[in-house]
């Protein structure tokens, strides 16, 4: 894989702990992140705490309300091996050994696995677009300018094409950028335009990646899609919500319909 920033979501240099020594303030702000993700699928657990960097009393609560809720002693400390339990689900959605033996198989295998471990943005000293899982899809960039919808979806490109030796910056070049990805598919020859498919629906593929247009050469959102029925498509997309926003706060799985959206799609049929 090239994109490779979730790996340092994964690790801590030193046990943390209430008043340690080893403190660090970069990890503790991942270990409280970790925590309020952790509550986020678990509303009961206790765990929603501040990120704010510092270990103190709230933080060791909410630690060993994550040690009480899955059966482990309640030490309020965090080594690595606890930490490993904390960030497991990014761990099950970069590193699950993939089945699928195409590329389209696989896109959808890829972004089905992500959409089951909950990734979901976090709200950081006032930014929004921020935490372990939009570092992880954007090479380590996070906040409020930084929408990830093209880096999840990239993301998902790359670790699908992975794992069939396929190297997807031969499809597009690395970018946040849905206008670029954009007109990478004009200048290819990849992107089928929003009045095409709607004469023609059969131009669309799982695993294909969706481009919403807002003009001709302004795109506004992104993601993969993973089933097509008559003028329906299913998607798998990121920084998005319940309403299709283009700057939400989860992956989420949507149905949207190709006669009410302006629906361009990049095909990923020359790495397939």
């Amino acid at each position: 894989m090239k994109k490779t920033a979730y790996q340092k979501e994964l690790a801590i240099k030193a046990t943390q702990k209430r008043e340690g020594t080893d403190n660090n303030k970069r990890d503790v702000m991942k270990i409280q992140s970790w925590l309020t993700l952790f509550s986020m699928r678990n509303p009961d657990s206790g765990t929603a705490t501040g990120i704010d960097g510092d270990f103190g009393p709230a933080t060791e609560r909410a630690v060993k309300n994550f040690q009480s809720f899955n059966s482990l002693t309640k030490t309020g400390i965090v080594d690595q091996e606890l930490f490993d339990k904390l960030s497991s689900n990014l761990k099950e959605a970069f590193e699950k050994p993939l089945v699928g033996n195409n590329l389209r198989s696989l896109m959808i295998e890829v972004a089905e696995n992500h959409l089951k471990q909950h990734p979901f943005e976090l709200e950081i000293q006032g930014q929004s677009n921020s935490g372990p899982w939009v570092r992880s899809y954007m090479d380590g960039h996070d906040g409020s300018p930084w929408f990830w919808c093209m880096g999840f979806a990239q993301t998902i490109l790359d670790q699908a094409s992975s794992a069939i030796d396929k190297n997807f910056k031969a499809l597009m070049p690395l970018t946040y950028s849905c206008d670029t990805v954009g007109n990478t598919g004009l200048e290819k020859g990849l992107l089928s335009r929003y009045q095409k498919i709607r004469r023609d629906p059969s131009l669309l593929k799982q695993g294909d990646i969706f481009l919403i247009q807002k003009s001709r050469l302004d795109w506004t959102h992104t993601g993969v899609i993973i089933a097509v029925e008559g003028d329906v498509i299913e998607t798998v997309e990121g920084n998005t919500n319940h309403q299709g926003s283009r700057n939400g706060v989860a992956v989420m799985k949507r149905t949207r319909s190709l006669r009410r959206s302006k629906i361009d799609v990049f095909s990923i049929e020359p790495l397939v």
